[in-house]
C-alpha cells in the first residue's frame, strides 16, 4: 500500500506497507484461493485499513490481480475482505496491470533509449511491454511514456506518441511458477526447468526480430521484488536500501553472476542470506528463472532497475486523471 499528496510533477509518500502474503500460493494446483493465504491477505488488509483511517484517504483504488482474475473463488474471497475490512477490492485486467507498471517507470526511461521493454514480474503473472520511441523527440520520451495512462491506444493528440508494439500477460510469476515445478527436488534442475518453461511461454510475443530491435538504443526496465532483490545483492548490501537500488544499472552478465551465487548458496545458503530474507528465500529462484529467461532472448547492458511498479503507477494515473500534477518531467 502507497498513500501520497501530489508535489509538483510527482508525490510525496505520506505512509507506506508492505507484506508478503502469497495469495496465490496453491492456485497452479486447485484451482482455488487456500484458506490459510486468505487468511494472511485478510491479516495485512487490517493493517492497510487502520493505516487509511489514520491517514484520512478519501481518494482510493484498492486493486488485485492474476490470483483473483483465475481463482474459482475469488468472489468469495472479495466478499470476506470487504466484511473483515470493509475495503472493496476491484480485479483488474492484464492490460490495466500492465499499462500502470510501465508509467509508473517513466523517470527511468532514458532520453536516448529507441526501444523500450517494460517487464513486472508479480506472483501470479509476468507482463511484458515493448514500446517505440522512434517518433519522440528525445526530451519529451518520459513524458510520452506517462502519456499511456490512458490506454495503449489513446487517442489522436498533439503530442509525440509512444507506440506500444506489442505486449503480453504470461500467466507465470513467482509463485505460480514454482508451484508447478514444487516436485522437482534437485535445486539446479528446478531452475533450469522454470527457466526454459517461461520461455516457451513467450513465443507468443515476438515485436520484432533481433535484427530490428538492435537498431538504435534499447533499454529494458525491471520492475518487481526480484529484480530489487537481484540488484541489493548485486551492490552487496547489508540492508536493503531504496536509494541505491531505485534506478541502478545492470548489465546481462552483473545479473548472470548474481544468480549464480543464489544458485551455488543452495536453499539452506539463500535462506541465510539477508539480501533475500526469509519472506523472499522461497520466491527467488522462480524470479530468477523469469528474469533468466528475458535475458538469454533480449541480453541487455542497460537493465534498469525500478523499485516501484503497480502501486506508483495507480497514483500517477489518479493524479494525472484528477489534474494535480504540475506539467514538470512527465
Amino acid at each position: 500500500m502507497l498513500i501520497a499528496q501530489p508535489k509538483g510533477s510527482g508525490f510525496h509518500v505520506v505512509d507506506s506497507f508492505s507484506k508478503s502474503v502469497q495469495l496465490g500460493s496453491g492456485l497452479e494446483r486447485t484451482g482455488r484461493l487456500s484458506r490459510s493465504s486468505m487468511a494472511r491477505t485478510v491479516q495485512a488488509l487490517r493493517i492497510c485499513q487502520q493505516k487509511l483511517k489514520r491517514n484520512k484517504v478519501s481518494r482510493m483504488r484498492l486493486v488485485t490481480t492474476e490470483a483473483c482474475r483465475r481463482a474459482r473463488n475469488a468472489g468469495e474471497f472479495i466478499q470476506m475482505v470487504r466484511h473483515e475490512t470493509g475495503m472493496a477490492l476491484e480485479v483488474i485486467q492484464p492490460e490495466e496491470e500492465a499499462r500502470l507498471a510501465v508509467i509508473s517507470c517513466a523517470p527511468l526511461v532514458s532520453t536516448r533509449t529507441d526501444q523500450l521493454l517494460v517487464v513486472d514480474i508479480g506472483g501470479g503473472s509476468t507482463e511484458l511491454v515493448w514500446i517505440d520511441l522512434t517518433n519522440v523527440p528525445n526530451r519529451d520520451r518520459p513524458r510520452a511514456i506517462m502519456r499511456l495512462h490512458a490506454g495503449f491506444h489513446p487517442p489522436e493528440s498533439p503530442f509525440p506518441a509512444a507506440r506500444v508494439v506489442d505486449w503480453i500477460s504470461v500467466p507465470l510469476g513467482v509463485a505460480t511458477l514454482r508451484d508447478q515445478f514444487s516436485d522437482v527436488e534437485d535445486d539446479a534442475a528446478r531452475f533450469a526447468l522454470m527457466s526454459w518453461h517461461f520461455e516457451e511461454n513467450l513465443a507468443e510475443f515476438a515485436p520484432y526480430r533481433d535484427d530490428i530491435a538492435r537498431r538504435g538504443q534499447f533499454q529494458i526496465v525491471g520492475t518487481s521484488g526480484t529484480v530489487t532483490t537481484v540488484a541489493a545483492s548485486h551492490l552487496g548490501l547489508k540492508r536493503y536500501d531504496r536509494t541505491k537500488v531505485d534506478g541502478l544499472r545492470m548489465t546481462s552478465d552483473q545479473i548472470d553472476a548474481v544468480i549464480r551465487r543464489y544458485l551455488a548458496l543452495g536453499p539452506a545458503g539463500r535462506l541465510k542470506d539477508p539480501r533475500i530474507g526469509e519472506d523472499r528465500q522461497a520466491l527467488i529462484m522462480s524470479g530468477s528463472a523469469i528474469l533468466q529467461a528475458l535475458l538469454r532472448c533480449w541480453p541487455t547492458d542497460r537493465l534498469s532497475v525500478a523499485d516501484r511498479g503497480l502501486r506508483e503507477g495507480l497514483l500517477y494515473a489518479q493524479m494525472s486523471a484528477d489534474g494535480v500534477l504540475e506539467d514538470g518531467p512527465f
